[in-house]
């Protein structure tokens, strides 16, 4: 009877240590299936994280490769740039949940659709900056055309500018020089001898020029004697830096027709010789001659 009392206890025990055993495997199954699932929740959520991650630096890169492009967008890419980065910062520190990486997904979203929008304006942007360029060029050849045309009419002009002065100048010509004595009632008698001789009458011809400057025209005449004396008031005026020594100067009223001018030279002692004659217009000489003496 206590053997059977004994028997029963054990069978009692054994039925709990069975119900424990299996409560125990139960707990050990649902502790691993736990596990695994929360193995595939960390994977998925740090897969999708470093999607997220990489969709966000596609987009940084997409938005360097714009601001290098240099348009006049290029302070708002700038600033949609930083925001970008800004994210990624605010990615790596989160905890990488559901909640976190939703709300950065929706960010991404929000920014990619910003970003195709700017890429548009800068697309036409580029469009437009391209065609000014083209007409920039064509401007640019046109401009140089005609500053190569305009040089060739500025030496055009400036050739006939020379051409024009060269023209205008007045021609003296029959530089002509002769000796008298003049008796008491003033009559003059040429002669070639210089003990007779008491006046010098100097004579030449101004051409006739249209195109030449009418107005009162001043000739200053130099007479130089066998001794190399220069005759008459020999005064001296500067013309720049060369100075002139002359006989008598003489004033033509011009009107673009021939004139004949004559100038007397009086005088005493003449030297016996040859003696030379030249006529300036301000410094430059424009007729010479000489005769003699005897």
């Amino acid at each position: 009877m206590e053997n059977q009392g004994n028997h029963s206890k054990l069978k009692a025990v054994i039925g709990i240590l069975v119900v424990l055993l299996v409560l125990s495997l139960v707990y050990i199954f649902k502790l691993t299936s736990d596990a695994k699932t929360l193995e595939t929740t960390v994977k998925t959520t740090t897969s999708e994280k470093d999607a997220v991650m990489k969709d966000l630096n596609a987009l940084k890169v997409s938005y360097d490769a714009a601001i290098a492009e240099n348009t006049s967008m290029s302070d708002e890419l700038i600033a949609e740039r930083d925001k970008v980065v800004k994210l990624m910062d605010e990615l790596k520190k989160a905890k990488g949940d559901n909640g976190s990486l939703m709300k950065y997904k929706t960010q991404f979203k929000a920014m990619e659709a910003k970003m195709k929008g700017l890429m548009q304006d800068v697309e036409v942007l580029k469009k437009q900056n391209q065609t000014l360029k083209t007409n920039l060029d064509s401007t640019t050849v046109v401009l140089e055309d005609s500053k190569n045309y305009n040089q060739v009419l500025v030496g055009q002009n400036e050739e006939l500018a020379k051409t024009v002065e060269k023209g205008s100048k007045l021609t003296i010509t029959n530089l002509k020089t002769a000796a008298f004595k003049v008796r008491s009632s003033g009559k003059q008698i040429a002669t070639d001898k210089a003990s007779r001789t008491d006046m010098l009458q100097v004579s030449f011809t101004i051409a006739e020029n249209k195109i030449a400057k009418s107005g009162d025209k001043t000739y200053y005449v130099q007479v130089i004697d066998a001794k190399s004396n220069v005759l008459g008031n020999k005064e001296t005026i500067s013309f720049g830096d060369t100075s002139l020594t002359y006989s008598f100067t003489t004033t033509v009223k011009y009107e673009n027709k021939t004139v004949e001018v004559s100038e007397n030279l009086p005088g005493k002692d003449f030297a016996k010789g040859s003696y030379f004659v030249n006529v300036f217009d301000k410094g430059e000489l424009v007729s010479k001659s000489s005769f003699s003496l005897r």
